[in-house]
């Protein structure tokens, strides 16, 4: 592995106003508060509004960005956007925010990684800056997942919510913050979560063609049981530590259950770990760095500790990254 030269310098985040608790979904579908927190831990998600998009969320986590940290923007030479829920399949929520912000001269890129799209994101603009093409990367997740949740299917309206961050990533020589790294993809299991587009078929089997997310949840649950804890391992053997020299484990927030099997699985105590899934639900590659800022907030995440972000889900794709926090 290459020695990092980039580090992350800020954070924002942002969602929407509008709540969506248990028990406004009680009057969708047929459930209810206990079953949902029982099986997903969640008790409310944050909603969209009608004319809410990618970018508008974008924007707000992106001033809140500049207002917490002080940062000039005018001279980010990437732009980076995670999501699956653009306002257009072209143009990118990254070339609307290059406008935004009137930020001079970038590449402006949007990344489809679904739930493991941030950590993409941030691994991509590792290595933009330590090979020395770029300088400063702005690193955008954002989703509007409610636009394309089904809510007469029981099993995936109750878990998914909106939301965007900000992270800032710079070239910096002496305390870079990327240490480790490990991505994966299992292709074949494609069909197991997934939102239609052109096709109507997938590995040569025929698909819903709604438009919405489609999920086999018990599939999922089975993949990233098993999956995350191998990739674990493999960071802790690539970064030489032990896992109790973790501080804080940041997976991604898809369902508190399957946060507990993974936490069982590697050897995490979930006392450890820190979710954004409770009160902001499944928001697919936002949730880790909506977790993050909770966790700051909190004061639990501090300067100098080592954090293990991993993303997983849709293609289905995982990527975990071994970091260490310094942002002032």
């Amino acid at each position: 592995m290459h020695q990092s030269k980039a580090k992350i310098t800020a954070i924002g985040t942002y969602v929407p106003d509008k709540r969506m608790t248990n028990e406004d979904l009680e009057k969708l579908v047929e459930t209810n508060d206990e079953w949902i927190r029982q099986r997903t831990g969640m008790k409310e998600r944050r909603i969209a509004d009608y004319g809410e998009f990618a970018s508008s969320l974008a924007f707000k986590a992106i001033d809140r960005l500049i207002n917490q940290h002080g940062k000039d923007l005018s001279d980010v030479d990437y732009i980076l956007v995670s999501t699956t829920t653009p306002d257009f399949v072209f143009p990118s929520v990254a070339s609307q925010i290059q406008e935004q912000f009137a930020i001079k001269q970038a590449g402006a890129l949007d990344v489809n990684a679904a739930c493991a799209g941030f950590t993409y994101g941030l691994h991509l603009a590792n290595g933009l800056i330590t090979s020395g093409l770029h300088q400063k990367v702005l690193v955008v997740a954002t989703e509007t997942l409610s636009k394309v949740t089904d809510y007469t299917d029981r099993t995936t309206c109750i878990l998914f919510g909106d939301g965007a961050a900000a992270i800032l990533v710079e070239r910096e020589e002496d305390k870079p913050s990327f240490i480790a790294s490990h991505l994966g993809t299992d292709g074949k299991g494609g069909q197991q979560l997934y939102r239609t587009n052109l096709s109507s078929s997938m590995n040569g089997m025929s698909i819903s063609a709604s438009g919405k997310i489609v999920q086999n949840g018990r599939e999922v649950y089975k993949w990233a049981s098993r999956t995350l804890p191998l990739g674990i391992s493999e960071i802790v053997r690539k970064a030489n530590i032990g896992l109790d020299e973790i501080d804080w484990f940041v997976p991604h927030s898809a369902n508190l259950r399957m946060i507990e099997s993974i936490c069982e699985k590697s050897g995490i105590p979930l006392e450890k770990t820190l979710t954004s899934v409770e009160y902001f639900g499944n928001t697919s590659a936002v949730s880790i760095p909506l977790a993050l800022q909770l966790g700051i907030e909190e004061g639990k995440v501090k300067n100098g500790d080592l954090l293990l972000l991993y993303g997983f889900g849709g293609g289905l794709t995982h990527a975990g990254l071994l970091i260490k926090w310094e942002v002032d």
